[in-house]
């Protein structure tokens, strides 16, 4: 894991390319804009990227509403909101309706009772031929009457749980995209944090193991300066596919934050989950890197990762600081390798963490 001063670093990276992007256009440096083009920056936003490199090659720049749109569209805090609230509207106008028609067909069929018992009482009294038919005919007509009003009942009921159905699908959609990294499509870190605190709730109620592993791509932020952030982004959806194949069903592989990865292993040992951390990280070395718009070679990358499980008393942050002290570890003895928190390399002094 990069340490504070790294960190430090590339965090002004970002911000210096956003300025300079704000300057270059010669936009106001409102927090807004600032916003935009430190995502853009650091390119964790690919559909934000697309749409202002497909303005700019049109326009040659980006006018105020422009930015306005790809605010509201790709970063303001109220839009996942907004799209609930709609397909939550739109959910309760399908019930709505689906009780207005159930209410118009409680008072038909009530109608049709009263029909049928009036007209009971009139066979009761009817004499002659003519009056039998005239009272049989109302009778069909009445039915047929009410066979429409149910057949319009039941295809209006069937149009609105499609409806609901495809509602709902929408709303699954949408909870799915606030709790997805967008870059690499793992769990985002608000998803990963989430889960850890049920997986540790969980493991403790049924007196399971769980592992925690914490991973960090080597020198990225060498391999992000020498090559671009372009390039940057094609390795950690490398790295991020590399552990998202080795891990199980029930496992969860999230994105924590920059170029850290985690990975929440219920109902695992720590051996197994040394192995599991292993296979992830030959996996990303096998894989050789190719710039796409030249086709250049670049090489191969590395991660290093910590591994600990959980012990009684342990709180989430707590199994999080022991998995990312074997990961400084492993950083600081050379890269490239898994430790755990019984490797006698892990107790060290925390104040020598600094390590790329």
């Amino acid at each position: 894991m990069s340490g504070h001063t790294d960190e430090h670093e590339r965090t002004m990276a970002f911000s210096d390319i956003a300025l300079g992007q704000i300057k270059a256009l010669r936009q106001p440096a409102t927090p807004r804009n600032y916003e935009i083009w430190y995502a853009y920056a650091t390119g964790y936003h690919p559909s934000l990227n697309q749409k202002i490199n497909e303005t700019l090659n049109q326009h040659g720049t980006l006018s105020d509403d422009d930015l306005e749109q790809i605010y509201a569209t790709y970063l303001s805090p109220t839009r996942l909101t907004e799209r609930i609230d709609t397909v939550g509207t739109k959910v309760m106008g399908e019930i709505e309706q689906v009780m207005a028609m159930i209410d118009a067909a409680a008072g038909s069929a009530s109608t049709y009772t009263e029909s049928l018992a009036g007209m009971s009482e009139q066979l009761g009294n009817s004499k002659d031929r003519e009056g039998l038919r005239a009272i049989v005919e109302s009778l069909v007509h009445t039915a047929k009457e009410m066979e429409e009003s149910n057949q319009k009942l039941e295809a209006r009921l069937n149009a609105s749980k499609q409806e609901i159905n495809e509602l709902q699908v929408n709303l699954e959609t949408v909870r799915t995209e606030s709790l997805t990294d967008p870059l690499t499509q793992l769990a985002n870190r608000k998803f990963f944090d989430m889960t850890l605190e049920e997986a540790i709730d969980n493991a403790r109620a049924t007196n399971e193991p769980l592992s925690l592993m914490m991973t960090d791509i080597d020198h990225f932020k060498s391999f992000n300066d020498s090559f671009g952030h372009l390039t940057g982004d094609q390795v950690l959806r490398l790295v991020a596919m590399s552990v998202k194949q080795n891990v199980k069903g029930q496992d969860t592989a999230a994105r924590y934050g920059g170029e850290e990865f985690a990975v929440v292993l219920p109902n695992t040992v720590l051996r197994s989950a040394i192995t599991v951390a292993d296979h992830i990280r030959r996996a990303v070395m096998t894989k050789e890197l190719m710039k796409r718009s030249t086709g250049e070679h670049l090489g191969r990358v590395t991660i290093s990762l910590g591994v600990a499980t959980l012990q009684k008393g342990d709180t989430a942050q707590t199994l999080i600081e022991r998995a990312d002290t074997c990961l400084y570890a492993a950083k600081r003895h050379g890269r490239n390798r898994v430790m755990c928190e019984t490797d006698p390399e892990v107790a060290i002094n925390p104040a020598t963490q600094q390590v790329a």
